[in-house]
């Protein structure tokens, strides 16, 4: 796992609820919230987001998630797409 462990990543979720996790994963498999906004709302960057995911998920829909997403980066998308939140938070 590179840098990140497991043990950084067991750390992370005993501070998380089981809603918080739900919550990070479901805006991490939408393509349209950037990891940024994870990271603002939960303080967490794209590996531990990652590591949260691979834990969670079954390996075969991690791995159809995780590959070839280009939008999940604010500097890689459109410039006209200027939303950072919902506006029903």
């Amino acid at each position: 796992m590179n840098d990140f462990t497991f043990c950084g990543v067991l750390n992370i979720m005993k501070n998380l609820s089981i809603s918080d996790i739900s919550r990070i994963i479901e805006m991490a498999w939408e393509d349209r919230t950037p990891f940024e906004a994870i990271e603002y709302q939960f303080g967490l960057k794209e590996k531990a987001v990652r590591e949260i995911m691979r834990g969670e998920l079954k390996s075969s829909s991690f791995n159809k998630r995780v590959s070839g997403r280009k939008t999940k980066h604010l500097s890689h998308r459109s410039k006209e797409i200027n939303r950072f939140k919902s506006k029903n938070q």
